[in-house]
């Protein structure tokens, strides 16, 4: 099991930075992780994953603009955001599942079982 905290989310403006963090209270050992968003009457979406041996795919959609990285202690998983756009405004989630890395990429937002709080992210011009 884990337990997950996200911080760092904040109103800022267009062409800004933020940079997320979610922390990781438990068992790192098969966990797959990834980074979801969802806006306002749109559907959860994931923007980067992370497997278990610290391999990361990140979305195309924020390819360039967004990337990860992660602690050396594996206990901090951060989402660095740069140049931000309007349509990046969201709730921003952290989410954890223990599956092999052969399926990490592939799963679905619903097919996370563990989920943080989630941290807002508003961008204005």
């Amino acid at each position: 099991q884990v337990q997950l905290e996200e911080s760092g989310g904040d109103s800022v403006q267009i062409g800004r930075s933020l940079r997320l963090s979610c922390e990781a209270f438990g068992g790192s050992s098969g966990r797959c992780m990834a980074w979801l968003r969802q806006a306002p009457g749109k559907e959860r979406e994931a923007v980067a994953h992370i497997y278990s041996d610290d391999k990361i795919v990140v979305a195309d959609t924020v390819k360039g603009r967004f990337s990860v990285s992660r602690d050396d202690a594996r206990k901090t998983l951060y989402l660095q955001m740069d140049n931000l756009k309007v349509e990046d405004s969201g709730m921003y989630y952290c989410a954890a599942e223990y599956t092999p890395n052969w399926r990490c990429f592939r799963l679905q937002p619903r097919d996370f079982e563990y989920w943080g709080q989630g941290t807002q992210v508003t961008v204005s011009s």
